[in-house]
Protein backbone atom coordinates (compact mmCIF):
# COMPACT_ATOMS: atom_id res chain seq x y z
CA UNK A 1 0.00 0.00 0.00
CA UNK A 2 1.33 3.37 -0.93
CA UNK A 3 0.59 6.94 -1.83
CA UNK A 4 0.85 8.16 -5.41
CA UNK A 5 0.72 11.57 -6.98
CA UNK A 6 1.83 13.33 -10.13
CA UNK A 7 1.32 15.94 -12.79
CA UNK A 8 1.62 15.97 -16.57
CA UNK A 9 1.45 18.90 -18.95
CA UNK A 10 3.24 21.84 -20.45
CA UNK A 11 4.96 24.01 -19.31
CA UNK A 12 6.48 21.92 -16.51
CA UNK A 13 5.64 22.51 -12.87
CA UNK A 14 8.28 23.31 -10.32
CA UNK A 15 9.46 19.90 -8.97
CA UNK A 16 9.21 21.38 -5.48
CA UNK A 17 5.41 21.34 -5.85
CA UNK A 18 5.39 17.60 -6.54
CA UNK A 19 7.71 17.05 -3.59
CA UNK A 20 5.21 18.82 -1.33
CA UNK A 21 2.28 16.87 -2.83
CA UNK A 22 4.16 13.61 -2.23
CA UNK A 23 5.20 14.49 1.31
CA UNK A 24 1.52 14.96 2.22
CA UNK A 25 1.10 11.22 1.59
CA UNK A 26 3.91 10.03 3.88
CA UNK A 27 1.38 8.37 6.20
CA UNK A 28 0.41 6.07 3.32
CA UNK A 29 4.00 5.02 2.77
CA UNK A 30 6.50 5.78 5.55
CA UNK A 31 9.21 3.36 4.35
CA UNK A 32 10.44 5.18 1.25
CA UNK A 33 9.75 8.22 -0.89
CA UNK A 34 10.58 8.75 -4.55
CA UNK A 35 10.21 11.51 -7.14
CA UNK A 36 10.51 11.27 -10.93
CA UNK A 37 10.93 14.55 -12.81
CA UNK A 38 11.03 15.30 -16.53
CA UNK A 39 10.26 18.27 -18.78
CA UNK A 40 6.62 17.19 -19.23
CA UNK A 41 5.70 15.17 -16.14
CA UNK A 42 6.54 14.65 -12.48
CA UNK A 43 5.51 11.54 -10.51
CA UNK A 44 5.72 10.99 -6.76
CA UNK A 45 5.46 7.92 -4.57
CA UNK A 46 5.50 7.04 -0.86
CA UNK A 47 6.07 3.38 -0.11
CA UNK A 48 4.70 1.03 2.50
CA UNK A 49 6.90 -2.00 1.88
CA UNK A 50 4.83 -5.20 1.63
CA UNK A 51 6.41 -7.33 -1.11
CA UNK A 52 10.16 -7.37 -1.80
CA UNK A 53 11.29 -5.09 1.00
CA UNK A 54 14.56 -4.29 -0.76
CA UNK A 55 15.43 -1.12 -2.64
CA UNK A 56 14.62 -3.00 -5.86
CA UNK A 57 10.96 -2.16 -5.23
CA UNK A 58 11.61 1.59 -5.17
CA UNK A 59 9.12 3.78 -7.03
CA UNK A 60 8.48 5.54 -9.32
CA UNK A 61 9.83 2.60 -11.31
CA UNK A 62 11.22 3.07 -14.82
CA UNK A 63 11.22 0.58 -17.69
CA UNK A 64 12.53 2.00 -20.96
CA UNK A 65 10.10 4.84 -21.86
CA UNK A 66 7.60 3.97 -19.12
CA UNK A 67 7.44 5.37 -15.58
CA UNK A 68 5.08 3.85 -13.01
CA UNK A 69 3.77 5.01 -9.64
CA UNK A 70 1.50 2.39 -8.11
CA UNK A 71 -0.60 1.79 -5.01
CA UNK A 72 -2.07 -1.60 -4.17
CA UNK A 73 -1.49 -5.32 -4.42
CA UNK A 74 -1.74 -7.64 -7.43
CA UNK A 75 -2.37 -11.10 -6.01
CA UNK A 76 -1.69 -13.00 -9.23
CA UNK A 77 1.59 -11.21 -10.00
CA UNK A 78 3.71 -14.36 -9.76
CA UNK A 79 1.41 -16.18 -12.16
CA UNK A 80 1.63 -13.24 -14.58
CA UNK A 81 5.38 -13.07 -14.17
CA UNK A 82 5.75 -16.65 -15.40
CA UNK A 83 4.03 -15.64 -18.64
CA UNK A 84 6.36 -12.70 -19.34
CA UNK A 85 9.64 -13.29 -21.13
CA UNK A 86 11.81 -10.53 -19.72
CA UNK A 87 14.61 -10.06 -17.19
CA UNK A 88 13.34 -9.10 -13.73
CA UNK A 89 15.34 -7.17 -11.14
CA UNK A 90 12.96 -7.50 -8.17
CA UNK A 91 10.34 -9.81 -6.68
CA UNK A 92 7.73 -7.05 -6.65
CA UNK A 93 4.33 -6.84 -8.31
CA UNK A 94 5.30 -3.32 -9.40
CA UNK A 95 7.82 -4.58 -11.94
CA UNK A 96 5.35 -7.19 -13.23
CA UNK A 97 2.76 -4.45 -13.77
CA UNK A 98 5.22 -2.38 -15.80
CA UNK A 99 6.08 -5.31 -18.08
CA UNK A 100 2.39 -6.18 -18.41
CA UNK A 101 1.63 -2.64 -19.59
CA UNK A 102 4.54 -2.78 -22.02
CA UNK A 103 3.01 -5.92 -23.57
CA UNK A 104 -0.73 -5.22 -23.38
CA UNK A 105 -0.99 -1.45 -23.09
CA UNK A 106 -4.27 -0.15 -21.65
CA UNK A 107 -5.71 -3.69 -21.69
CA UNK A 108 -3.32 -4.73 -18.91
CA UNK A 109 -5.98 -4.03 -16.25
CA UNK A 110 -8.04 -6.98 -17.48
CA UNK A 111 -5.28 -9.38 -16.41
CA UNK A 112 -5.03 -8.08 -12.83
CA UNK A 113 -6.53 -9.67 -9.73
CA UNK A 114 -6.20 -7.31 -6.84
CA UNK A 115 -6.72 -3.81 -5.53
CA UNK A 116 -4.91 -0.99 -7.24
CA UNK A 117 -4.64 2.59 -8.40
CA UNK A 118 -1.70 3.45 -10.60
CA UNK A 119 -0.40 5.88 -13.18
CA UNK A 120 2.04 5.25 -16.04
CA UNK A 121 3.74 8.08 -17.89
CA UNK A 122 4.97 7.29 -21.39
CA UNK A 123 7.91 9.65 -21.89
CA UNK A 124 8.07 9.02 -25.64
CA UNK A 125 4.38 9.46 -26.44
CA UNK A 126 3.76 12.08 -23.74
CA UNK A 127 0.78 10.03 -22.60
CA UNK A 128 -0.55 9.46 -19.08
CA UNK A 129 -2.50 6.29 -18.25
CA UNK A 130 -4.32 6.01 -14.90
CA UNK A 131 -6.35 3.02 -13.67
CA UNK A 132 -8.46 2.08 -10.64
CA UNK A 133 -9.44 -1.42 -9.50
CA UNK A 134 -12.79 -2.98 -10.29
CA UNK A 135 -14.52 -2.37 -6.94
CA UNK A 136 -12.90 0.93 -5.98
CA UNK A 137 -10.87 -0.43 -3.07
CA UNK A 138 -8.00 1.95 -3.81
CA UNK A 139 -8.68 5.66 -4.36
CA UNK A 140 -7.47 8.00 -7.08
CA UNK A 141 -8.40 11.66 -7.60
CA UNK A 142 -7.59 13.88 -10.56
CA UNK A 143 -7.68 17.56 -11.33
CA UNK A 144 -7.51 19.10 -14.78
CA UNK A 145 -5.64 22.38 -14.94
CA UNK A 146 -5.12 24.98 -17.65
CA UNK A 147 -1.74 23.46 -18.44
CA UNK A 148 -2.21 19.75 -17.78
CA UNK A 149 -3.61 17.22 -15.32
CA UNK A 150 -2.72 16.22 -11.76
CA UNK A 151 -3.62 13.09 -9.78
CA UNK A 152 -3.20 11.79 -6.23
CA UNK A 153 -4.30 9.12 -3.77
CA UNK A 154 -5.88 11.74 -1.52
CA UNK A 155 -7.46 15.13 -1.97
CA UNK A 156 -4.98 16.87 0.31
CA UNK A 157 -2.21 16.49 -2.27
CA UNK A 158 -4.24 18.12 -5.04
CA UNK A 159 -5.13 21.02 -2.75
CA UNK A 160 -1.42 21.87 -2.77
CA UNK A 161 -2.06 23.24 -6.29
CA UNK A 162 -4.53 25.73 -4.82
CA UNK A 163 -7.79 25.35 -2.93
CA UNK A 164 -10.74 25.60 -5.35
CA UNK A 165 -14.21 26.77 -4.29
CA UNK A 166 -16.65 24.30 -2.77
CA UNK A 167 -19.23 22.69 -5.04
CA UNK A 168 -22.72 23.63 -3.79
CA UNK A 169 -24.29 20.61 -5.48
CA UNK A 170 -21.87 18.30 -3.69
CA UNK A 171 -22.94 19.65 -0.30
CA UNK A 172 -26.58 19.02 -1.16
CA UNK A 173 -25.71 15.52 -2.36
CA UNK A 174 -23.82 14.83 0.86
CA UNK A 175 -26.99 15.34 2.91
CA UNK A 176 -28.71 12.70 0.78
CA UNK A 177 -25.98 10.08 0.56
CA UNK A 178 -23.74 10.81 3.60
CA UNK A 179 -20.81 11.03 1.15
CA UNK A 180 -19.93 12.95 -2.01
CA UNK A 181 -20.90 10.65 -4.92
CA UNK A 182 -18.41 9.72 -7.63
CA UNK A 183 -17.13 11.32 -9.81
CA UNK A 184 -17.56 14.48 -7.76
CA UNK A 185 -15.76 15.78 -4.71
CA UNK A 186 -16.67 18.66 -2.46
CA UNK A 187 -14.18 20.81 -4.41
CA UNK A 188 -15.06 22.26 -7.79
CA UNK A 189 -12.86 20.83 -10.55
CA UNK A 190 -11.46 17.86 -8.55
CA UNK A 191 -12.89 14.44 -9.38
CA UNK A 192 -12.71 10.78 -8.39
CA UNK A 193 -11.89 8.25 -11.08
CA UNK A 194 -14.77 5.72 -10.86
CA UNK A 195 -14.05 2.09 -10.01
CA UNK A 196 -13.29 -0.19 -12.98
CA UNK A 197 -12.30 2.80 -15.15
CA UNK A 198 -9.15 4.03 -16.80
CA UNK A 199 -8.13 7.57 -17.63
CA UNK A 200 -5.90 8.62 -20.52
CA UNK A 201 -4.47 12.14 -20.86
CA UNK A 202 -2.82 12.78 -24.19
CA UNK A 203 -2.43 15.93 -26.25
CA UNK A 204 -4.40 17.93 -23.70
CA UNK A 205 -7.43 15.63 -23.99
CA UNK A 206 -8.80 13.40 -21.21
CA UNK A 207 -10.61 10.14 -21.96
CA UNK A 208 -12.26 8.01 -19.27
CA UNK A 209 -13.24 4.44 -20.18
CA UNK A 210 -14.86 1.55 -18.24
CA UNK A 211 -13.16 -1.84 -18.47
CA UNK A 212 -15.33 -4.19 -16.35
CA UNK A 213 -19.04 -4.73 -15.79
CA UNK A 214 -20.00 -7.98 -14.07
CA UNK A 215 -22.90 -10.10 -15.24
CA UNK A 216 -25.87 -10.00 -12.90
CA UNK A 217 -28.04 -12.78 -14.35
CA UNK A 218 -28.66 -15.38 -11.63
CA UNK A 219 -27.63 -18.81 -12.86
CA UNK A 220 -27.31 -20.86 -9.67
CA UNK A 221 -30.48 -21.86 -7.83
CA UNK A 222 -29.32 -25.10 -6.19
CA UNK A 223 -28.11 -24.50 -2.62
CA UNK A 224 -25.80 -27.51 -2.55
CA UNK A 225 -24.04 -26.48 -5.74
CA UNK A 226 -23.75 -22.88 -4.53
CA UNK A 227 -22.19 -23.87 -1.19
CA UNK A 228 -19.72 -26.27 -2.80
CA UNK A 229 -18.56 -23.69 -5.35
CA UNK A 230 -18.39 -20.90 -2.76
CA UNK A 231 -16.34 -23.05 -0.39
CA UNK A 232 -13.84 -23.88 -3.13
CA UNK A 233 -13.59 -20.23 -4.23
CA UNK A 234 -13.10 -18.88 -0.70
CA UNK A 235 -10.45 -21.54 -0.11
CA UNK A 236 -8.44 -20.12 -3.03
CA UNK A 237 -9.16 -16.41 -2.76
CA UNK A 238 -8.62 -15.70 0.94
CA UNK A 239 -5.15 -17.31 1.20
CA UNK A 240 -4.14 -15.49 -2.02
CA UNK A 241 -5.01 -12.21 -0.34
CA UNK A 242 -2.63 -12.95 2.53
CA UNK A 243 0.58 -12.91 0.44
CA UNK A 244 3.15 -10.55 1.94
CA UNK A 245 6.72 -10.31 3.16
CA UNK A 246 5.52 -8.63 6.37
CA UNK A 247 3.21 -9.73 9.24
CA UNK A 248 -0.46 -10.23 8.27
CA UNK A 249 -3.51 -10.34 10.54
CA UNK A 250 -7.31 -10.39 10.41
CA UNK A 251 -9.73 -7.90 11.94
CA UNK A 252 -12.06 -10.15 13.96
CA UNK A 253 -15.42 -8.78 15.07
CA UNK A 254 -18.45 -10.64 16.36
CA UNK A 255 -19.93 -11.08 12.87
CA UNK A 256 -19.95 -13.74 10.19
CA UNK A 257 -17.73 -12.16 7.53
CA UNK A 258 -14.56 -11.66 9.56
CA UNK A 259 -14.91 -15.06 11.26
CA UNK A 260 -15.31 -16.70 7.86
CA UNK A 261 -12.24 -14.87 6.55
CA UNK A 262 -10.13 -16.06 9.50
CA UNK A 263 -11.41 -19.63 9.15
CA UNK A 264 -9.87 -20.04 5.67
CA UNK A 265 -6.38 -19.21 6.95
CA UNK A 266 -4.03 -21.39 8.96
CA UNK A 267 -4.17 -20.11 12.55
CA UNK A 268 -3.79 -16.44 11.63
CA UNK A 269 -3.13 -13.56 13.98
CA UNK A 270 -6.47 -11.90 14.83
CA UNK A 271 -7.17 -8.45 16.27
CA UNK A 272 -10.35 -7.26 18.00
CA UNK A 273 -11.41 -3.86 19.29
CA UNK A 274 -13.62 -4.29 22.34
CA UNK A 275 -15.92 -1.69 23.82
CA UNK A 276 -16.24 -0.71 27.45
CA UNK A 277 -19.98 -0.32 26.77
CA UNK A 278 -21.37 -3.84 27.39
CA UNK A 279 -24.10 -3.84 24.75
CA UNK A 280 -21.58 -2.65 22.13
CA UNK A 281 -18.84 -5.09 23.09
CA UNK A 282 -18.06 -7.81 20.53
CA UNK A 283 -14.83 -8.92 22.21
CA UNK A 284 -16.31 -11.99 24.02
CA UNK A 285 -17.81 -13.35 20.78
CA UNK A 286 -14.61 -12.65 18.83
CA UNK A 287 -12.52 -14.28 21.57
CA UNK A 288 -14.70 -17.39 21.38
CA UNK A 289 -14.20 -17.58 17.60
CA UNK A 290 -10.44 -17.08 17.99
CA UNK A 291 -10.24 -19.93 20.52
CA UNK A 292 -12.36 -22.14 18.27
CA UNK A 293 -10.11 -21.49 15.25
CA UNK A 294 -6.88 -21.57 17.24
CA UNK A 295 -5.72 -18.12 16.17
CA UNK A 296 -3.09 -15.96 17.85
CA UNK A 297 -5.48 -13.40 19.25
CA UNK A 298 -4.97 -9.82 20.41
CA UNK A 299 -7.66 -7.55 21.76
CA UNK A 300 -7.79 -4.04 23.08
CA UNK A 301 -10.58 -2.07 24.69
CA UNK A 302 -11.72 1.48 24.28
CA UNK A 303 -14.49 3.70 25.46
CA UNK A 304 -16.19 6.24 23.26
CA UNK A 305 -14.03 9.29 22.51
CA UNK A 306 -15.22 12.77 23.31
CA UNK A 307 -17.45 14.35 20.70
CA UNK A 308 -14.79 16.93 19.82
CA UNK A 309 -12.10 14.26 19.42
CA UNK A 310 -14.26 12.21 17.06
CA UNK A 311 -15.36 15.23 15.03
CA UNK A 312 -11.85 16.66 14.71
CA UNK A 313 -10.63 13.38 13.21
CA UNK A 314 -13.09 13.39 10.31
CA UNK A 315 -11.68 16.23 8.13
CA UNK A 316 -8.14 14.96 8.67
CA UNK A 317 -9.09 11.48 7.50
CA UNK A 318 -11.21 12.27 4.46
CA UNK A 319 -10.49 15.86 3.30
CA UNK A 320 -14.22 16.17 2.53
CA UNK A 321 -17.44 15.38 4.41
CA UNK A 322 -18.16 11.68 5.00
CA UNK A 323 -20.68 10.82 7.69
CA UNK A 324 -19.86 7.29 8.83
CA UNK A 325 -19.60 7.34 12.60
CA UNK A 326 -17.89 3.94 12.44
CA UNK A 327 -14.80 5.63 10.97
CA UNK A 328 -13.47 6.40 14.42
CA UNK A 329 -13.60 2.72 15.43
CA UNK A 330 -11.94 1.64 12.16
CA UNK A 331 -9.17 4.15 12.74
CA UNK A 332 -8.74 3.02 16.34
CA UNK A 333 -8.52 -0.70 15.54
CA UNK A 334 -6.09 0.12 12.71
CA UNK A 335 -3.85 1.95 15.16
CA UNK A 336 -3.95 -1.04 17.51
CA UNK A 337 -3.34 -3.52 14.69
CA UNK A 338 -0.29 -1.62 13.43
CA UNK A 339 1.55 -2.60 16.61
CA UNK A 340 1.40 -6.22 15.47
CA UNK A 341 1.01 -6.32 11.67
CA UNK A 342 1.49 -4.29 8.49
CA UNK A 343 -1.41 -5.92 6.62
CA UNK A 344 -4.90 -6.71 7.94
CA UNK A 345 -7.63 -8.67 6.18
CA UNK A 346 -11.20 -7.58 6.78
CA UNK A 347 -14.72 -8.82 6.01
CA UNK A 348 -15.89 -5.75 4.10
CA UNK A 349 -18.22 -6.53 1.22
CA UNK A 350 -20.04 -9.47 2.80
CA UNK A 351 -23.22 -7.52 3.52
CA UNK A 352 -23.36 -6.06 0.02
CA UNK A 353 -22.69 -9.33 -1.80
CA UNK A 354 -24.80 -11.66 0.33
CA UNK A 355 -27.69 -9.31 1.26
CA UNK A 356 -26.89 -8.82 4.93
CA UNK A 357 -28.32 -5.36 5.60
CA UNK A 358 -31.65 -4.77 7.33
CA UNK A 359 -32.71 -2.52 4.45
CA UNK A 360 -32.46 -5.52 2.10
CA UNK A 361 -35.16 -7.27 4.11
CA UNK A 362 -37.32 -4.15 4.20
CA UNK A 363 -37.04 -3.78 0.44
CA UNK A 364 -37.97 -7.42 -0.13
CA UNK A 365 -41.12 -7.18 1.99
CA UNK A 366 -42.36 -3.73 0.96
CA UNK A 367 -46.08 -3.14 1.30
CA UNK A 368 -47.39 0.18 0.11
CA UNK A 369 -50.44 1.65 1.79
CA UNK A 370 -52.16 4.85 0.71
CA UNK A 371 -52.59 5.73 4.39
CA UNK A 372 -48.82 6.01 4.90
CA UNK A 373 -48.56 8.45 1.99
CA UNK A 374 -51.33 10.61 3.46
CA UNK A 375 -49.95 10.53 7.00
CA UNK A 376 -46.44 11.37 5.78
CA UNK A 377 -47.76 14.67 4.44
CA UNK A 378 -49.37 15.52 7.79
CA UNK A 379 -46.51 14.69 10.16
CA UNK A 380 -43.57 17.15 10.47
CA UNK A 381 -40.79 15.82 8.21
CA UNK A 382 -37.88 16.37 10.62
CA UNK A 383 -39.03 13.66 13.01
CA UNK A 384 -38.44 9.92 13.22
CA UNK A 385 -42.14 9.32 12.57
CA UNK A 386 -42.20 11.59 9.53
CA UNK A 387 -39.15 9.89 8.06
CA UNK A 388 -40.56 6.41 8.70
CA UNK A 389 -43.94 7.21 7.17
CA UNK A 390 -42.33 8.74 4.11
CA UNK A 391 -40.31 5.57 3.57
CA UNK A 392 -43.34 3.32 4.12
CA UNK A 393 -45.30 5.30 1.54
CA UNK A 394 -42.84 4.47 -1.24
CA UNK A 395 -42.12 1.44 -3.41
CA UNK A 396 -39.39 0.24 -5.76
CA UNK A 397 -36.56 2.63 -6.48
CA UNK A 398 -37.99 5.47 -4.40
CA UNK A 399 -38.28 3.22 -1.36
CA UNK A 400 -34.77 1.78 -1.51
CA UNK A 401 -33.33 5.23 -2.13
CA UNK A 402 -35.13 6.49 0.98
CA UNK A 403 -33.92 3.49 3.01
CA UNK A 404 -30.35 4.19 1.87
CA UNK A 405 -30.39 7.97 2.33
CA UNK A 406 -29.51 10.09 5.30
CA UNK A 407 -32.22 12.70 4.78
CA UNK A 408 -35.26 11.86 2.67
CA UNK A 409 -36.28 14.22 -0.10
CA UNK A 410 -39.06 15.76 1.99
CA UNK A 411 -36.67 16.28 4.89
CA UNK A 412 -34.10 17.94 2.62
CA UNK A 413 -36.68 20.36 1.31
CA UNK A 414 -37.49 21.27 4.90
CA UNK A 415 -33.91 21.79 6.06
CA UNK A 416 -31.85 23.01 3.08
CA UNK A 417 -31.54 26.66 2.21
CA UNK A 418 -33.27 27.75 -1.03
CA UNK A 419 -29.82 28.25 -2.59
CA UNK A 420 -29.05 24.52 -2.30
CA UNK A 421 -32.52 23.03 -2.75
CA UNK A 422 -32.97 24.45 -6.23
CA UNK A 423 -36.20 23.75 -8.11
CA UNK A 424 -35.96 20.75 -10.40
CA UNK A 425 -32.84 19.27 -8.78
CA UNK A 426 -32.87 15.47 -8.76
CA UNK A 427 -31.62 14.56 -5.29
CA UNK A 428 -31.46 10.89 -6.25
CA UNK A 429 -29.46 11.23 -9.49
CA UNK A 430 -26.63 9.01 -8.29
CA UNK A 431 -28.91 6.19 -7.16
CA UNK A 432 -30.94 6.56 -10.35
CA UNK A 433 -27.76 6.27 -12.45
CA UNK A 434 -27.06 2.81 -11.00
CA UNK A 435 -30.61 1.47 -10.63
CA UNK A 436 -31.48 -1.53 -12.81
CA UNK A 437 -35.17 -1.75 -13.71
CA UNK A 438 -34.52 -5.12 -15.39
CA UNK A 439 -33.66 -6.86 -12.10
CA UNK A 440 -35.66 -8.31 -9.22
CA UNK A 441 -35.95 -6.12 -6.06
CA UNK A 442 -33.11 -7.74 -4.10
CA UNK A 443 -30.87 -7.84 -7.15
CA UNK A 444 -31.59 -4.14 -7.68
CA UNK A 445 -30.63 -3.35 -4.09
CA UNK A 446 -27.40 -5.34 -4.26
CA UNK A 447 -26.36 -3.78 -7.58
CA UNK A 448 -26.99 -0.30 -6.21
CA UNK A 449 -24.99 -0.94 -3.02
CA UNK A 450 -22.01 -2.34 -4.96
CA UNK A 451 -21.84 0.75 -7.18
CA UNK A 452 -22.59 3.52 -4.68
CA UNK A 453 -22.34 2.97 -0.92
CA UNK A 454 -19.58 0.36 -1.11
CA UNK A 455 -16.89 2.38 -2.97
CA UNK A 456 -17.91 5.88 -1.90
CA UNK A 457 -18.52 5.29 1.80
CA UNK A 458 -17.42 1.90 3.13
CA UNK A 459 -14.19 1.41 1.17
CA UNK A 460 -13.28 5.08 1.50
CA UNK A 461 -13.60 4.79 5.27
CA UNK A 462 -11.49 1.62 5.39
CA UNK A 463 -8.73 2.98 3.13
CA UNK A 464 -8.27 6.30 4.93
CA UNK A 465 -8.63 4.89 8.43
CA UNK A 466 -6.04 2.21 7.75
CA UNK A 467 -3.62 4.42 5.83
CA UNK A 468 -3.72 7.07 8.54
CA UNK A 469 -1.74 4.52 10.58
CA UNK A 470 0.29 3.06 7.67
CA UNK A 471 -1.76 -0.14 7.74
CA UNK A 472 -2.74 -1.94 4.55
CA UNK A 473 -6.31 -3.27 4.80
CA UNK A 474 -7.39 -5.92 2.31
CA UNK A 475 -11.02 -7.06 1.73
CA UNK A 476 -10.74 -10.55 0.16
CA UNK A 477 -14.52 -10.90 -0.18
CA UNK A 478 -14.29 -8.20 -2.86
CA UNK A 479 -12.02 -10.22 -5.10
CA UNK A 480 -13.78 -9.75 -8.44
CA UNK A 481 -14.11 -13.51 -8.92
CA UNK A 482 -16.13 -13.72 -5.69
CA UNK A 483 -18.21 -10.72 -6.74
CA UNK A 484 -19.03 -12.33 -10.08
CA UNK A 485 -19.92 -15.59 -8.32
CA UNK A 486 -22.15 -13.88 -5.73
CA UNK A 487 -24.01 -12.02 -8.47
CA UNK A 488 -24.74 -15.38 -10.14
CA UNK A 489 -26.63 -16.64 -7.08
CA UNK A 490 -30.40 -16.43 -6.99
CA UNK A 491 -31.49 -14.01 -4.21
CA UNK A 492 -33.52 -16.81 -2.62
CA UNK A 493 -30.20 -18.42 -1.62
CA UNK A 494 -29.20 -15.24 0.22
CA UNK A 495 -32.27 -13.79 1.96
CA UNK A 496 -35.19 -15.57 3.64
CA UNK A 497 -38.65 -15.25 2.09
CA UNK A 498 -39.88 -13.10 4.99
CA UNK A 499 -36.86 -10.79 4.64
CA UNK A 500 -35.81 -11.33 8.25
CA UNK A 501 -32.55 -13.23 7.69
CA UNK A 502 -29.73 -12.50 5.25
CA UNK A 503 -26.52 -14.27 4.22
CA UNK A 504 -28.31 -17.62 4.18
CA UNK A 505 -25.61 -19.31 2.11
CA UNK A 506 -22.86 -18.09 4.46
CA UNK A 507 -24.79 -19.30 7.49
CA UNK A 508 -25.17 -22.76 5.98
CA UNK A 509 -21.51 -22.88 4.93
CA UNK A 510 -20.22 -21.81 8.36
CA UNK A 511 -22.69 -23.43 10.78
CA UNK A 512 -20.36 -26.34 11.61
CA UNK A 513 -17.15 -24.28 11.47
CA UNK A 514 -17.90 -21.65 14.11
CA UNK A 515 -18.86 -21.87 17.80
CA UNK A 516 -22.44 -22.86 18.54
CA UNK A 517 -24.74 -19.85 18.62
CA UNK A 518 -22.32 -17.51 16.88
CA UNK A 519 -24.48 -17.22 13.77
CA UNK A 520 -27.52 -16.31 15.88
CA UNK A 521 -25.92 -13.17 17.33
CA UNK A 522 -27.53 -9.87 16.31
CA UNK A 523 -25.45 -7.42 14.27
CA UNK A 524 -23.95 -4.91 16.72
CA UNK A 525 -21.49 -2.58 15.04
CA UNK A 526 -19.31 0.01 16.77
CA UNK A 527 -21.07 3.30 16.20
CA UNK A 528 -20.68 6.36 18.37
CA UNK A 529 -23.24 7.43 21.05
CA UNK A 530 -24.27 10.51 19.07
CA UNK A 531 -27.71 11.06 20.53
CA UNK A 532 -26.39 10.69 24.08
CA UNK A 533 -23.67 13.25 23.34
CA UNK A 534 -26.20 15.74 21.99
CA UNK A 535 -28.55 15.21 24.93
CA UNK A 536 -25.74 15.88 27.39
CA UNK A 537 -24.28 18.82 25.41
CA UNK A 538 -27.13 20.27 23.32
CA UNK A 539 -25.23 23.49 22.70
CA UNK A 540 -22.77 21.73 20.40
CA UNK A 541 -25.49 20.70 17.96
CA UNK A 542 -27.34 24.00 18.38
CA UNK A 543 -24.22 26.02 17.60
CA UNK A 544 -23.43 23.82 14.60
CA UNK A 545 -26.91 24.44 13.19
CA UNK A 546 -26.49 28.18 13.74
CA UNK A 547 -23.21 28.22 11.80
CA UNK A 548 -24.68 26.17 8.96
CA UNK A 549 -27.61 28.59 8.76
CA UNK A 550 -25.27 31.60 8.73
CA UNK A 551 -23.37 29.93 5.86
CA UNK A 552 -26.68 29.63 3.95
CA UNK A 553 -26.51 25.83 4.01
CA UNK A 554 -29.71 25.21 6.00
CA UNK A 555 -32.86 27.16 6.82
CA UNK A 556 -32.56 26.54 10.56
CA UNK A 557 -36.04 25.00 10.89
CA UNK A 558 -37.49 23.62 14.09
CA UNK A 559 -36.04 20.15 14.49
CA UNK A 560 -38.11 17.90 16.72
CA UNK A 561 -36.11 14.74 16.41
CA UNK A 562 -33.41 13.38 14.12
CA UNK A 563 -31.68 10.04 13.88
CA UNK A 564 -28.14 9.68 15.16
CA UNK A 565 -26.63 9.42 11.68
CA UNK A 566 -28.53 12.54 10.58
CA UNK A 567 -27.16 14.51 13.53
CA UNK A 568 -23.68 13.18 12.75
CA UNK A 569 -24.04 14.25 9.09
CA UNK A 570 -24.74 17.84 10.12
CA UNK A 571 -22.01 17.90 12.77
CA UNK A 572 -19.41 16.54 10.33
CA UNK A 573 -20.41 19.08 7.68
CA UNK A 574 -20.11 21.91 10.19
CA UNK A 575 -16.71 20.72 11.38
CA UNK A 576 -15.47 20.42 7.78
CA UNK A 577 -16.64 23.95 6.94
CA UNK A 578 -15.80 25.70 10.19
CA UNK A 579 -13.34 23.47 12.08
Amino acid sequence: MCGITGWAGDPPKDPAVIEKMTALLDHRGPDDRGIFTSPSAHLGHTRLSILDLSDAGHQPMVLDDLVLTYNGEIYNFRELREQIEAPFHSDSDTEVLLHLYRIHGDECVKYLRGMFAFAIWDTRRHRLFVARDRLGIKPIFYRKTTDGIAFASELKSLLELGRPPLEDGAISDYLTYRYIPTPNTVFSGIHKLPPAHTLVWEGGRTTITPYWTPSVLPQITDAGQAIEELDELLGRVIPEHSIADVPVGVFLSGGIDSAMTASYLDKPLTITLGSEVPHRNEAPAARQVAQHLGTRHFEDFTGAPSLDTALDAMPRLFDEPLADSGAWATSTVSKIARRHVTVALTGEGGDELFLGYKRHGLQATQRLTALNRILARLVPPLTDTGRSLERRGLTGFERYAALSSSFTRRQKRAILSPRLSGEGKDDLWYFRQHWREDLEPLQQARWLDLHTYLPDALLTKVDRAGMAHSLEIRPPLLDHRLVEFALSLHPGLLRSADGATGKLILRTLMKDRLPAGHLDRPKIGFNLPIRRWVRSRPEIFRNALDRLAQADIIRRPKINHLGGEQIWSLLVLDRFLHG
